[in-house]
């Protein structure tokens, strides 16, 4: 298969846990010349032959046009996931400020837009098989982050009639953990109620069993090496990203040394109700129910159009995490800082 060279990439949401895989992915990569990373702030770190721009997406936003003109792909990873409690601010960056980016990027001529859609665009699936791209994309109407992220599936579909002769690109991750992100990823769905101390092997006596409670992860640095390659290649469509095995009760319990207790689901998902709205947590039940519905995903075609392969099983992604939350790990970006004077989107 024929690769591109000498590319200039634009990413936005460049500075999160994705964003900073990837862009770290790009730079690393002979195949391209230039990275520009968008972000809300401008980070501290900085790979080689990477350059940074503090723009805001949302509309009312400054005009994007020009930082998009002459770059041959766009890489679309800004995504806001709080305040969960309001879900118009979310819609107002996620949806509309994604909507802005995929237009700036056809009026500028790029030649192809990679997009994170995610396996929280499908729509609820069989937990005891894996489904290829081609499973309904309309999420769990619940959640707020899986309305956004298959709207923007219905968005591309409409605008890939419009512009035809553009490659577009949709990532379907599972969820996707590092050593990183451990801090981040704390805030955004624990809060202060998780104390990153107590979470490590023999710390936590059980893991709650739950009906469907069944779902896929993957390393963020073997999703940004599928980044890399749907960049570089020329290939068109959704591509599923996930690493064995799946994640279950059992799975979890053997990475705590702990033992899987069934309980029954709704004092669980009352619990953490309450706890939401109480804000205690900022995690929405909504996302809880979606998480129990999240289809298993097959990658069968990002291992052969990609020849992609994950470098870290599921649990491994997951045991880095952990070490990370306990360590509260970070990085010095705005949203992965293990200190941030305040919260970071």
């Amino acid at each position: 298969m024929e690769e591109a060279s000498g590319l200039r990439v634009v990413v936005t949401g460049a500075t999160g846990n994705v964003g900073t895989s990837v862009v770290q992915a790009l730079s690393d990569d002979p195949r391209v010349t230039s990275v520009l990373g968008i972000a809300r702030r401008i980070p501290g770190w900085q790979p080689e032959g990477t350059g940074w721009l503090a723009v805001d997406i949302d509309p009312g936003g400054p005009e994007l046009v020009p930082h998009f003109t002459g770059a041959d792909v766009v890489v679309h990873l800004a995504w806001k996931f709080q305040p969960t409690h309001d879900p118009v601010t979310t819609w107002r960056t996620n949806v509309l400020g994604s909507i802005r980016v995929f237009e700036a990027a056809a009026e500028a001529g790029v030649g192809a837009l990679v997009h994170a859609s995610s396996v929280g665009a499908y729509s609820p699936g069989p937990k005891d098989h894996p489904v290829k791209e081609s499973w309904p994309t309309h999420g769990w109407p619940g959640a707020a982050y899986c309305r956004e992220k298959a709207y923007l599936e219905r968005v591309l579909d409409a605008y890939e009639q419009r512009h035809s002769a553009m490659r577009v690109v949709r990532m379907r991750p599972g969820f996707l953990f590092k050593r990183e992100s451990a801090s981040q990823q704390r805030r955004i769905f624990a809060g202060r109620l998780l104390p990153a101390q107590l979470i490590r092997p023999s710390l936590v006596p059980a893991v709650p069993d739950l009906p469907g409670l069944t779902f896929q992860a993957l390393h963020t640095d073997d999703a940004a090496a599928a980044y890399r390659e749907a960049v570089a290649r020329p290939v068109r469509g959704a591509f599923n990203l996930a690493a064995d095995p799946p994640l279950d009760a059992t799975v979890l319990a053997g990475i705590l040394e702990a033992r899987p207790l069934r309980m029954p689901l709704p004092p669980v998902r009352a619990a953490l109700a309450a706890a939401w709205r109480l804000r205690l947590v900022p995690a929405s039940p909504d996302l809880f129910d979606a998480v129990l519905r999240l289809p298993l995903m097959d990658s069968s075609r990002a291992r052969a159009e990609l020849e992609w392969e994950p470098r870290r099983t599921a649990v491994e992604a997951v045991q880095e995490f952990l070490d990370g939350l306990h360590a509260q790990a970070g990085m010095d970006t705005a949203p992965l800082a293990s200190r941030p004077d305040r919260e970071a989107a």
